[in-house]
């Protein structure tokens, strides 16, 4: 099998790199590889390497700053995927194509299906949403892998590096508590994508949700990470974490109240269930802490 990725250096493109190599021959790309603001540039770019799957882990993720950047998150994360489904269309290559909970409006009080009406809040949920529609608006063989809350110890900054540094610098914290989602480790996803694709074939494409088990509010999430930093030996000084509003805490984008999506689906495909966020968040600390934090 030959696996084309892209974006190889983000939070789960350093984890795919590890995990997909299992399945056959990997071909790891950047932006400096392929820039996907280059529409014209992707089809014969992907094309010419022939490769049997293309996993897509490429995305503008910059929640508060698309609402000031419409056109580019929307030529990132929905023109460009539209161009890798064609692509895969063109060389008979199955895609992966990973999508986000933010194509979701938060409303309802249990999780999320893969096959609930998506209702984005915001320009990068909409980017997103639309990403998705496009690449099933062609002929190919594609996966809509949905996913939330992504941190991890490779790639740039997400919430637990960033509560790690301010429990390190202040005393005292305000963490959103009216929003409710699921922590997912990017290595339990990389090892859930590589689980799944020996799996798919015509009948099981579609769109699947993954994400760590449990659900827990942002501020519920800042307290665990704090507890299993100390336990671990993190420089933790904070006193106390105060749980506000989003109304408290008002950001460009609004975000889903509540976000929990459904993992029953690819559970029954993979066979496996996913870890508890807590049990994930714990590893991943470990492994950070191994990096000299």
């Amino acid at each position: 099998m030959k696996i084309l990725l892209l974006g190889c250096e983000g939070q789960v493109g350093q984890e795919l790199k590890l995990t997909l190599p299992s399945l056959g021959a990997v071909i790891a790309w950047n932006r400096t590889n392929l820039d996907l603001t280059n529409l014209e540039s992707i089809v014969p770019a992907v094309v010419n390497q022939q490769p049997d799957v293309i996993v897509n882990a490429a995305a503008y993720t910059a929640v508060d700053k698309a609402e000031n950047e419409p056109d580019l998150a929307h030529r990132i994360n929905a023109a460009a995927p539209e161009k890798l489904a064609q692509a895969a269309v063109a060389c008979g290559a199955s895609l992966v194509h990973i999508s986000t909970d933010y194509v979701f409006d938060g409303q309802q009080n249990r999780p999320y299906q893969p096959d609930t009406e998506a209702n984005p809040l915001g320009v990068y949920g909409h980017s997103k949403r639309d990403g998705e529609l496009a690449v099933q608006a062609t002929t190919a063989q594609a996966v809509i892998f949905r996913t939330a809350w992504v941190y991890g110890a490779k790639g740039k900054g997400n919430f637990v590096k960033t509560m790690l540094r301010l429990g390190a610098e202040r005393d005292e914290l305000g963490v959103v508590y009216d929003q409710v989602g699921t922590p997912t480790w990017a290595y339990d996803i990389a090892q859930a994508i590589a689980t799944l694709i020996p799996h798919l074939q015509k009948n099981n494409f579609g769109v699947y949700h993954y994400t760590n088990s449990g659900a827990v509010s942002w501020y519920d999430f800042a307290v665990a990470i704090f507890e299993e930093a100390r336990t671990l030996g993190y420089p933790i000084q904070l006193s106390h974490v105060q749980p506000i509003t989003s109304e408290q805490y008002p950001t460009p984008s609004q975000r889903p109240a509540y976000s929990v999506l459904a993992g029953e689906k690819i559970a029954k495909v993979i066979n496996q269930t996913a870890p508890h966020w807590r049990t994930s968040l714990r590893k991943m600390l470990k492994e950070y802490h191994r990096f000299g934090v």
